[in-house]
């Protein structure tokens, strides 16, 4: 593990945006995500929780609210507009205005033919779901104050709104409003305060479970309108509220960064009438819980404090399982750093700009571990101002250094470096064909660009001094829809392989600018693919941990990875819960892979025997400790380094030397805005 000259990165400090909104699909296991920036993340739980898409914010708009109907998924934002997403081009499908002021909830009902969402200005209005878009179709009765919150009964009969100091139920064929149940300021509030109803829940039996600013999680009757039990959880606001989808627990998160778990059952043993009990607390988060989802197994969390919180239900799942372990998803499962590995040059990507740095320099030589004195630090050289409203969904560094390309939903953007003078030149025109793209790379010898675009195929583009020109358009025989998440184009220049979010891997071949094959098809998603430069052999590893190796000349799997497959892999690692997104090669040994994941570094050695299962995985510690003579006996193919906390990006460069990119570790609030620091939540 000592053989590379190490380059420790700590000044890319990307700070993810606060969780504001989520909405689970149980059809699908798809969990939607949305962020203050306006960035939406979808989360697939069938396949390790991997985070299999992401469209990007846009300056001005703060999305509050989603909502899933069937495969099809809404937002609504403050800026006053409903949004439905396209989840193949991974941008905003279309928007429409509800003319309401700005929106504060959405709620689709059961059937899935009608949308509904609250207003600044009082009204509930209703959207007709058609094929293609939503359509208007009238208000309910306005209301004195902001519709803060809804829920549709599962009948869609009736809808239930949360305001200021009430609730009202609405009746949805009459649209006129049938109860009006008012809410308790609390026990030694000032008459002038209002209080925030923040979310309600309306179950089958006509039960409606609200949620308010003076910390209360109550229950009454929707038939009756009567208040039928109070729980006071807190004495801050209970923000989020989520139901499970057999209505037998629900779950309440708070500003205080508490999750409280209530379930229906019997208060007392032999009792058969049951009720509404708190029964658990959990404690995952820092701040405020804006967001919550209740799957059939976990609870799912998130908030201020950015971090997505997976916490299962031990009395639903296995134990001893993965699904049994709390996972915490803190940062993106893509990669937000670039390297021009021949200029030793970084980009680091954040929501609305580029920063390019040049890595520092070192003098001496020391010995493995040991910190080798600084001849020059490192530099930023360049910070670039995405263009226009929307936030850059990818970029790329060429090799050289260059060439520097980015892009949002609407275009890519190229530009001409000159990094030793420090000049940057935007290449005017570029063909149209390059409209947007959803990855970008460059060939190893920076004379090409590729670009992912619509229905898995790859846009190629030649490069000279500040022209571009178009070559090809690469197309797989699949027909897929979904996006391609993931490039790389061999070292020689040859191959460039792709992988969609529908779990194809396909592989082109660059000088007759066609399919060369496809990789047979694996259940679960890629998180990282490379290709080796002397075998040309490609290494995928994917999002349930399982790594393949497949000779792209032969067209198979290689005999090392039908023998890991065959052993199997150690439980080890496969109980990690984050996934790999980086795989490179040691130049000085072909035999060795290089991979990471957010927390580990590994160099899996195919020359050593693979682990047995009751092998000691992490044991290079306890070979360090060894004499050299007794280290043969505990060597094994993995060796593992996890000494991280953020590992955002291992590179290598030409030298031979390695970039470690880590996050530094920052207080989260202090990121923040300081109104939002000042107070837990302003309403």
């Amino acid at each position: 593990m000592g053989e590379f000259k190490v380059h420790r990165v700590r000044f890319f400090d990307y700070m993810p945006s606060a969780i504001t909104a989520m909405a689970f699909s149980s059809s699908t296991e798809r969990l939607a995500v949305c962020r203050a920036d306006g960035a939406l993340e979808v989360f697939n739980f069938s396949d390790n929780y991997f985070q299999e898409k992401v469209i990007p914010g846009q300056d001005g708009r703060a999305v509050e609210a989603l909502c899933w109907v069937g495969q099809r998924l809404f937002s609504a934002a403050l800026n006053g507009e409903i949004t439905e997403y396209d989840l193949e081009n991974l941008r905003p499908r279309y928007t429409v205005e509800a003319y309401g002021g700005p929106l504060w909830t959405i709620s689709g009902n059961s059937q899935g033919t009608l949308l509904a969402v609250g207003c600044e200005d009082g009204t509930v209005k209703m959207f007709e779901i058609l094929e293609e878009r939503i359509q208007f179709q009238r208000n309910l009765n306005r209301q004195k104050g902001r519709i803060i919150c809804l829920s549709w009964h599962p009948s869609g009969r009736l809808i239930s709104a949360g305001m200021m100091d009430m609730i009202r139920i609405f009746d949805a064929e009459t649209g006129h409003a049938t109860h009006r149940l008012l809410v308790e300021r609390g026990v030694g509030a000032a008459k002038s305060k209002e209080v925030v109803v923040w979310s309600v829940a309306f179950l089958s039996d006509y039960t409606i479970v609200s949620t308010d600013s003076a910390g209360k999680v109550q229950f009454w009757d929707g038939l009756t309108g009567t208040l039928v039990r109070t729980q006071l959880v807190t004495r801050w606001d209970v923000l989020a509220l989520s139901v499970s989808q057999d209505e037998s627990s629900l779950v309440a998160g708070t500003s205080e960064g508490t999750v409280i778990q209530f379930q229906f059952i019997s208060s007392t043993v032999g009792q058969q009438d049951k009720e509404w009990v708190r029964t658990r607390t959990f404690k995952n988060h820092t701040h405020d819980v804006r967001a919550l989802a209740h799957t059939d197994t976990a609870v799912v969390s998130g908030g201020m404090d950015t971090q997505l919180v997976v916490r299962p239900l031990l009395d639903k799942v296995e134990k001893n399982t993965q699904e049994a372990a709390l996972r915490r998803i803190a940062f993106p499962h893509r990669n937000l750093v670039c390297c021009a590995k021949k200029a030793g040059l970084l980009l680091f990507q954040f929501p609305d700009h580029l920063e390019l740095w040049r890595v520092g320099e070192s003098d001496g030589h020391g010995k493995p571990g040991e910190s080798l004195p600084v001849k020059r630090q490192p530099e930023k050289l360049i910070q670039l101002k995405s263009k226009g409203e929307d936030h850059i969904c990818c970029s790329a560094l060429s090799p050289c250094g260059g060439w520097l390309a980015y892009s949002t939903v609407s275009r890519v953007h190229l530009y001409r470096l000159q990094y030793n003078n420090i000049n940057i030149t935007k290449v005017p025109k570029l063909p149209k064909e390059l409209r947007s793209a959803h990855q970008l790379c460059f060939s190893s010898d920076s004379s090409k660009l590729f670009a992912s675009s619509n229905h898995s195929s790859v846009v190629a583009v030649a490069l000279s001094h500040l022209e571009c020109k178009y070559l090809q358009t690469l197309k797989s025989k699949s027909g897929s829809r979904q996006p391609v998440h993931l490039l790389f184009v061999s070292d020689d220049g040859r191959w460039l392989a792709t992988a969609n979010t529908s779990c194809e891997i396909h592989i082109y071949n660059l000088h007759k600018l066609k399919l060369h094959c496809t990789v047979p098809v694996y259940s679960s998603c890629p998180t990282a693919i490379a290709i080796h430069p002397t075998t040309s052999n490609l290494v995928v590893v994917y999002a349930d941990q399982q790594i393949f190796e497949y000779s792209l000349v032969q067209r198979e799997y290689t005999d090392w990875s039908r023998n890991l497959q065959k052993r199997g892999l150690h439980s080890l690692w496969l109980e990690r819960d984050t996934p790999v997104t980086h795989i490179a090669f040691n130049p000085k040994n072909p035999a060795h892979i290089i991979l990471h994941d957010m927390y580990m570094f590994c160099i899996i050695d195919q020359s050593l025997p693979l682990p047995e299962a009751k092998t000691l995985l992490y044991n290079q510690m306890t070979m360090r400790s060894l004499p050299e003579a007794e280290r043969s006996t505990h060597s094994h193919a993995f060796k593992i380094c996890k000494n991280f906390q953020h590992l955002l990006c291992v590179r290598l460069l030409e030298d031979h030397s390695l970039v470690v990119v880590e996050r530094p570790l920052l207080d989260i609030m202090s990121q923040l805005p300081a109104p939002v620091r000042q107070k837990k939540f302003a309403t």
